[in-house]
């Protein structure tokens, strides 16, 4: 109706309104012109060792994967500086954030890129603990976090932080099949959807995405590397939030050292705010991020290729013996992270957080001298507050002092 092409004259004749005389070149070469450089969505699959980087994700001023990644693309003019100063211009995404000093063997970022780009020209304006392995053509829609069905991680880390309380941890340990056995038994707990707000930061207990499901955890067999012996710890998880995999460890070392039980680990799912460690990250490693709902919908489509790499496998195994193992293995020998970070295990109480309890004890006292300051109040009320205070009190010596496996008085209900 508001597009018609006549008018009423006042005498009831209808005349055609004079086309105007618009040039359009302009117009329909913004719309039509095609890039310069055609570019299309693909799936880089990028390794790392994580040594002296303050993370995958890129934070201004500092030194990051990112920023390296993108550094390096833009060298090679692949990306121009404005698709540099903004990723979001070219759909850049990460499949996972990997934390200070946490290394990647198949780590995938979604990107679009010219289609002639070339894995070589990326890799030479790159650092040598950062390589660029594949590029594979995906779909537009394709992205690497959101189309992510699970991601795989290990963590290797001597095998005497699994000695048990009576024995000293030291660098000639060898672990035994019982404790191999049980320290398997402990991870097999962790299996299963659960509310893990206890094993991450910032996270409330009744977050409903607190809850994430463990595929599997498995524990692999010892090997020796310059003296030390060494085992690897594997774990698939459909998300992982941040810290959560180097606590699960924390706890499960603290429960094989029998300063924690395993009753902790179930206790660590209910609402209760836990005192829980948190691993060294030196020895975290993203292994695999996987797409197996996108290989069966599009890996066969005689377009895009299945996301599994395993054509650049050889590179991936060679560039972690090459690179990741032996920062992992050096850095444990010359500056012995785990057996520091096992000093300050006992410090935790692996119950209720400390915080928590210092609050409620500041409460009680506060209560007892506000009855006590009325002149006239009673004072059994004062008495019974000073006296919930003193039993508050001696548990938090209880838990200050480690005893973490003490079972709950039967007349007293558990929290």
């Amino acid at each position: 109706m508001c597009d018609t092409a006549s008018a009423v004259s006042s005498e009831g004749e209808s005349k055609k309104r004079p086309l105007q005389d618009i040039d359009t070149t302009d117009s329909k070469k913004q719309c039509t012109e095609p890039d310069r450089v055609k570019k299309r969505k693909v799936a880089l699959l990028l390794a790392y060792s994580g040594q002296g980087y303050l993370g995958m994700q890129r934070n201004p001023g500092m030194k990051t994967i990112e920023e390296d990644l993108l550094t390096a693309l833009l060298k090679a003019s692949f990306i121009t500086e404005e698709a540099f100063n903004t990723p979001q211009l070219i759909q850049f995404q990460r499949a996972a954030r990997t934390d200070k000093g946490v290394s990647a063997a198949r780590q995938v970022v979604s990107i679009k890129l010219p289609e002639d780009s070339k894995v070589e020209m990326i890799n030479n304006h790159l650092p040598e603990q950062i390589h660029v392995l594949a590029v594979k053509r995906a779909t537009k829609g394709f992205n690497s976090k959101s189309s992510c069905d699970a991601r795989t991680y290990s963590y290797i880390l001597p095998t005497f932080a699994f000695a048990p309380s009576n024995v000293e941890p030291s660098e000639s340990y060898r672990i035994t099949s019982e404790v191999m056995d049980s320290v398997r038994s402990t991870l097999k707990i962790f299996e299963g959807t659960h509310n893990f707000h206890n094993f991450t930061a910032r996270k409330k207990p009744l977050d409903p995405s607190a809850n994430r499901y463990i595929m599997s955890f498995e524990m692999g067999e010892p090997f020796i590397c310059k003296g030390l012996e060494f085992s690897e710890l594997r774990v698939k998880g459909q998300s992982f939030m941040l810290h959560q995999i180097r606590k699960m460890v924390g706890l499960t070392i603290a429960v094989a050292r029998g300063l924690a039980s395993v009753h902790t680990i179930h206790r660590a799912w209910k609402t209760e705010r836990l005192d829980l460690p948190v691993a060294p990250g030196l020895g975290l490693i993203l292994e695999e991020v996987h797409y197996e709902r996108y290989n069966q919908r599009f890996g066969k489509d005689g377009i895009h290729e299945p996301l599994d790499w395993s054509e650049v496998e050889a590179e991936v195994t060679a560039f972690k013996e090459n690179f990741i193992y032996p920062t992992i293995t050096e850095s444990e020998v010359e500056e012995k992270s785990m057996m520091t970070w096992l000093e300050t295990l006992h410090l935790h109480s692996y119950s209720i957080r400390e915080d928590n309890l210092s609050h409620g004890l500041a409460t009680l006292g506060q209560a007892a001298d506000m009855v006590e300051g009325m002149g006239d109040g009673d004072h059994g009320l004062v008495t019974l507050a000073r006296a919930a205070a003193q039993v508050v009190q001696e548990g938090h010596n209880v838990m200050y002092n480690g005893d973490s496996n003490q079972q709950p008085s039967p007349n007293i209900p558990s929290p």
